[in-house]
């Protein structure tokens, strides 16, 4: 049985919520490797992959702290103002919040993220030394070679065109709403995957800072802490070559695994392949008990 509390924490002020998973054969005074779990672009706590993987790492014994960044879900914040270092900033203040958890051993937490969230992990692993590893799904190192891949043709002139629009107007002071699938398309048969209340409009100030974002320019630094990327071998949402690029500029130990027969939710479709991976992958890099 695991123990679900709600809990809230603080990032630049504004109050985040969040969920902290705890195994039921804690003991008293015991502390235990912990992981924080990212959702995805506009997503929450409560998503499909969130909740598997909070499941999955609670089952084998770990702490686990699911939460929503500022402006999703039931966090505070201008909803839909997902801008990339500020969730960088949030992913800090759920490790201090974590640092101040009696049955967390301060030495052992690691991250998780899963498509923005896994560039979010990558980049916060890469800036802050406290987070002991670091495990990517569908994640991406490069938001001007992301949007390019997932812009091609002649939607790249509607999406450069959108840019230049939205520019134009954050110079007159003005904040342009950008639809979710003008910035990320995903294809109608997998929109089913995405979390309830997931946000469906968002500022350009969003595009932007997607756009700027280069976890690549970090990702060398989590070496010699462990590094693990998981990619669907042709992913529809985030191009696969993403990995294979973060991978490229790792440092060891960093491994990165590419599945078939699956897309871009692949931690959330119940693959035993990938849990078992991921399982192991944990027991040897962040096990449980010191």
């Amino acid at each position: 049985m695991i123990m679900d509390t709600p809990v809230h924490f603080e990032s630049a002020g504004l109050k985040l919520a969040g969920v902290l998973h705890r195994p039921d054969d804690l003991a008293p005074g015991e502390r235990r490797a912990a992981l924080i779990v990212l959702h995805g672009f506009g997503s929450n706590k409560n998503g499909g992959i969130s909740q598997a993987a909070g499941q999955l790492f609670a089952s084998l014994g770990y702490v686990v702290l699911r939460f929503d960044m500022r402006g999703c879900g039931q966090s505070e914040g201008v909803r839909g103002r997902v801008i990339c270092l500020e969730q960088v900033e949030d992913t800090q203040a759920a490790l201090n919040f974590l640092l101040t958890r009696d049955e967390v051993d301060p030495s052992r937490i690691g991250v998780m993220g899963h498509s923005f969230g896994a560039a979010v992990a990558i980049y916060a692993a890469g800036i802050d030394p406290r987070l002991a590893v670091c495990v990517s799904t569908g994640g991406w190192g490069d938001g001007e070679k992301k949007f390019r891949r997932q812009h091609e043709g002649a939607a790249w002139t509607k999406f450069t065109d959108m840019m230049s629009e939205g520019r134009r107007r954050l110079a007159l002071g003005e904040s342009m709403m950008v639809p979710r699938y003008d910035i990320v398309p995903i294809q109608p048969g997998l929109r089913n995957q995405l979390a309830p209340g997931s946000i469906t409009e968002f500022p350009y100030e969003v595009v932007e800072s997607m756009y700027n974002f280069r976890a690549n320019d970090v990702v060398g630094r989590i070496a010699p802490r462990p590094l693990l990327l998981l990619h669907p071998s042709n992913d529809t949402v985030t191009p696969t070559e993403q990995s294979v690029d973060l991978f490229a500029h790792a440092g060891q130990p960093t491994d990165l695994h590419l599945f078939a027969n699956t897309d871009h939710f692949l931690l959330g479709e119940g693959n035993a392949m990938v849990t078992d991976l991921v399982a192991a992958w944990l027991r040897k890099h962040l096990p449980v008990h010191a």
